[in-house]
């Protein structure tokens, strides 16, 4: 063969070889691309997680340390919902209106939290709290299934703790009464993902918090955690977005400009679930009864001598407990 066509169709073949590459390179940035987009879409760069997808809470990182000194603690017990105290309402979101059929609420507190709640008929209600707190608290209820669906049977807690903790940056302001507070985005897949707030863990591994379910090993529990906002803007109880009037401190716990800290909520939940097990949360259609979409809410009605109490306690560095 002349060695002016072979030269020619060494480079017809090398042209081959790099077109070939260019295109698997185009291909797999395009797949790239849109795997990136779709995560995008459905949680804010967030894998979307289903109840089969569980986190090994051994494999996920201890969360930073606690910013600034120590500060007091406030906890008090409301019991864990023993009496099955459920409905569909929300009465921070949207009062006087029924919420769908499958999306239930837990609540601990206040017994009579409903659909025509008003701030009188709460005023006038018992309380499952022992000292007197008259507030209510609520979260969507948690289920075990091995099915697809809003089935399952409700799982209660076997703990349910509150505890209000003081400001590392300084004292903290009592909370007014009426104050509605909520942390997580029952909505979070639609709505990007900005607002996901709640985390899980297990009772061995407190200090590692994940956005996923967790596995935890046998005997331990499984926790959700809900640490609320606690600036307060010092004059509205509630706002249109039901966030903007109660916001949270900067990682070491100063409140944005114009703001005011007050006692900080942290509610968490414990339930004993067999390794095993399937769970999901109570959400919305379309949202995959994703754990990115869990969240809760309270509305404080605690007394003005109750919270005078709380405020004294953690300002001055005390561990209290009702």
């Amino acid at each position: 063969m002349p060695q002016d066509v072979r030269a020619g169709g060494e480079r017809v073949t090398a042209r081959r070889r790099a077109l070939t590459v260019t295109l698997t390179l185009e291909l797999v940035l395009v797949a790239l691309g849109c795997g990136l987009a779709w995560q995008s879409e459905t949680g804010g760069g967030r894998r979307p997680t289903t109840a089969t997808n569980l986190v090994d809470m051994n494999l996920v990182p201890p969360g930073p340390a606690a910013p600034g000194a120590a500060t007091g603690t406030y906890t008090w017990d409301c019991g864990r919902n023993e009496n099955g105290h459920r409905n569909t309402a929300n009465i921070v979101m949207a009062p006087g209106f029924p919420g769908q059929p499958h999306h239930v609420h837990d609540y601990v507190g206040n017994l009579s939290t409903a659909v025509g709640s008003t701030p009188q008929t709460l005023a006038a209600a018992p309380s499952t709290c022992r000292n007197g707190d008259l507030s209510t608290y609520f979260w969507p209820v948690l289920r075990t299934t091995g099915h697809t669906g809003h089935d399952g049977p409700i799982q209660v807690p076997v703990e349910v703790t509150l505890t209000f903790s003081g400001n590392p940056r300084g004292t903290v302001v009592p909370m007014p009464q009426q104050l509605a507070g909520t942390v997580g985005d029952a909505v979070a897949i639609t709505n990007g993902g900005r607002n996901v707030a709640a985390t899980w863990t297990c009772s061995s591994t407190a200090e590692r918090r994940t956005t996923e379910y967790p596995r935890c090993p046998a005997g331990d529990r499984v926790q959700r955690v809900y640490d609320f906002p606690s600036c307060w803007d010092g004059l509205r109880t509630d706002s249109e977005s039901h966030r903007a009037h109660l916001v949270f401190p900067s990682p070491d716990g100063s409140c944005p400009r114009n703001t005011f800290p007050v006692p900080r909520l942290r509610l968490t939940l414990g339930y004993d679930i067999p390794p095993a097990a399937a769970f999901r949360i109570d959400a919305f259609d379309g949202q995959r009864n994703s754990p990115l979409t869990d969240h809760a809410f309270f509305v404080n009605l605690m007394p003005e001598p109750l919270m005078a109490t709380v405020v004294d306690c953690l300002n001055s560095g005390r561990t209290c407990q009702d």
